[in-house]
């Protein structure tokens, strides 16, 4: 009674100022503070729907929002947005500029419209993997005249007659993404570049446009950044289009462009030299007049040439013109050596993130280099690096003291001192040991001693890893978000009782572990709220009783691996009926399950889930009607 009559005291400005020092988890103190309530209410700018149920009273309660995101909602559908609308005062929809769709794909052209022309000042929708969209929807989305930011990735059904209807509806887009929209030709490009004069960002990736649409891309004089990934059909002829066009470009993404050479990139560079990222992996030779032009390039930053052939001479010429470089890429590329990456970072000193992913040859003395040129380095990529040790990891610790992000998976030389080095790096936050099968419990207890910020731990195969490793863990590192440990076969119940002590724990793989029962799942189940991504392929052991818990606990998961693990008909109908927020399930050689079991599981989810993996056999044994229903409720199901 005391705090409240303290709090009544303070004024709006200084609740809200108390407000913005508590972080993102504000709940806690509205449910026991009505004035923090009343502010938080009158405040609010963003919003993210987990439950649709609650949709309308949250949209009532928060009626000043800036942007919704109901990407997390699949059962949005017409008639729910008819409601809400209809209901209460939708004084919410007056101030609403940003409105994330991505994955609704329950909500088709009709819905859509209803909602876009709700929202008058509207500036960004995002409608992202709605793979059934298509120029119905388009047109929908062209009633948003003040439009500035569309993001279109993996609408299927979008044809050039869809995207005219934007271009022409909404010309004062700066954003579009049109990733994966295979319908869209040279055509539906030539009239966006024709009514959309004020884009700034553009990508076109793995649409199947030739050369002829960069001669109207070049047209855009207020571009700045270009993604054309994937466009196999457009070669150099179509680069130096871009040559005399797009004075503003900064960045430009031509990888996986099969047609494109070296040639072509010149002539890209040689018009603009004002160019901060360059992305060309797994297209091109890199030639040395091509690696001479990036001297030119005095604001360079950014490079990725990942999968691309190099030298010891190219590296060092990298080195010597792109002083500025903050981010280099060198994943899968064929020629990298020690030698090589000593002379590039002996100019490339401010190096913050830099990827040697399957750079079999680097050794000890290359990342010794690096840790002693690179002070600023917060990530470092060294996958498949099989002939780094603790050595190296020594000077890493010493000299990295910013490192939030390594990635040591399958370096078979790291064990449990190189770990012990690792945790001076007291910044880290995620970090990858997948299949280093040296470590053990006494050295993820250095790193849980010294990394308190660590959120993301991947153990994949680290056969020596047990329940005091996690025990260690979970008392270091109380914030992990997400934890692999996958086929790590000494953890048991045990283990999974200190794994329910991460109340943040959000994806948790364990797959492959044939010592834990239901009763550590429950344990898991019951405490580890947030728990939205679970894989529990292979666990044997988990009988009805586990998965009965999740059903009953883990209402927030979203996606569920169950393949090859013991379950009733009964227990999995519950299941995929009370996972309310459930889009992805994998249910593969689900051996106690019958198919009319399956089917009626199916059935409880089918208008909310968005993939399921069944296995194969059952193709011809399912009910043809139930799978077509899911396919139109905008189910996608794979087959194993």
């Amino acid at each position: 009674m005391l705090s409240e009559s303290v709090f009544c005291l303070l004024t709006e400005d200084l609740l809200i100022r108390v407000l913005e020092k508590l972080g993102p988890d504000r709940k806690p103190w509205r449910l026991v503070c009505k004035e923090f309530l009343r502010v938080e209410s009158a405040t609010r700018k963003s919003i993210r729907i987990l439950r649709i149920e609650f949709l309308l009273r949250l949209l009532e309660r928060f009626c000043n929002i800036e942007t919704l995101d109901l990407s997390l909602c699949p059962r949005i559908e017409d008639g729910v947005v008819s409601v809400v609308l209809s209901q209460g005062s939708a004084s919410w929809t007056r101030g609403l500029r940003r409105l994330v769709l991505s994955r609704a794909t329950g909500l088709d052209h009709v819905g859509l419209e209803m909602l876009i022309r709700a929202c008058p000042v509207l500036e960004a929708v995002d409608v992202s993997h709605c793979w059934g969209y298509g120029d119905r929807e388009a047109a929908a989305l062209s009633c948003a005249g003040r439009l500035r930011e569309l993001n279109m990735d993996k609408c299927l059904g979008v044809t050039d007659i869809g995207l005219a209807k934007i271009a022409v509806g909404c010309g004062k887009l700066e954003r579009l993404s049109l990733k994966w929209c295979l319908e869209i030709s040279d055509l539906g490009i030539d009239l966006l570049c024709k009514k959309c004069l004020d884009l700034k960002f553009l990508d076109v990736s793995y649409l199947k446009v030739a050369s002829e649409s960069l001669r109207s891309i070049a047209s855009l004089l207020k571009l700045e950044v270009f993604i054309m990934v994937g466009c196999s059909l457009v070669d150099d002829v179509g680069l130096r289009f871009l040559e005399k066009g797009c004075p503003l470009l900064k960045a430009i993404d031509v990888s996986r462009c099969d047609c494109v050479s070296s040639s072509g990139l010149i002539s890209v560079i040689s018009g603009h030299g004002g160019l901060e990222q360059l992305d060309a992996g797994y297209c091109l030779f890199l030639s040395a007049p091509l690696v001479k032009c990036l001297e030119n390039l005095k604001q360079l930053r950014i490079i990725r040439i990942d999968g691309v052939r190099v030298s010891d001479f190219i590296l060092q010429t990298i080195g010597t013109n792109c002083k500025l470089l903050v981010e280099l890429g060198l994943s899968k590329c064929v020629g990298v050596t020690n030698k090589g990456i000593m002379q590039l970072v002996s100019g490339c000193g401010n190096l913050k993130i830099l990827d040697l992913t399957c750079c079999q040859f680097i050794s000890d003395t290359a990342i010794s280099t690096i840790a002693d040129s690179c002070p600023d380095l917060v990530c470092l990529k060294l996958e498949s690096c099989d002939m780094v040790t603790e050595n190296c990891l020594y000077q890493l610790g010493l000299n990295c003291s910013l490192l939030k992000e390594l990635d040591l998976t399958d370096c078979s030389g790291i064990d449990d001192i190189a770990l012990r080095y690792l945790s001076r790096c007291s910044e880290l936050v995620r970090l990858k040991l997948g299949l280093c099968t040296n470590i053990s419990d006494i050295g993820l207890a250095h790193i849980a001693c010294n990394c308190p910020k660590m959120t993301e731990l991947d153990l994949y195969r680290c056969v020596r890893i047990g329940d005091d490793g996690l025990a260690a863990l979970t008392s270091g590192c109380k914030g992990l978000t997400k934890l692999n440990l996958s086929y790590c076969n000494r953890i048991t119940d045990r283990g999974m009782e200190y794994i329910s002590h991460l109340g943040e724990l959000s994806d948790l793989e364990l797959r492959g572990l044939s010592n834990i029962t239901s009763i550590g799942i429950k344990e898991v189940a019951i405490s580890c709220k947030r728990l939205a991504d679970l894989d529990l392929k292979h666990c044997e052991k988990i009988d009805d009783s586990g998965f009965w818990a999740l059903a009953f606990y883990s209402q927030n998961l979203r996606q569920i691996n169950m393949s090859y693990c013991i379950v009733s008909d009964m227990v999995l109908c519950m299941l995929m009926g009370n996972l309310k927020r459930l889009q992805d399930a994998k249910l593969v050689c689900l051996s106690k399950v019958s198919v009319k079991g399956l089917e009626v599981a199916l059935r409880a989810c089918c208008g909310r889930i968005k993939k399921v993996k069944l296995q194969r056999s059952l193709l011809f044994s399912l009910s043809s009607e139930m799978l077509e229903t899911m396919h139109a409720r905008g189910c996608k199901i794979r087959w194993d």
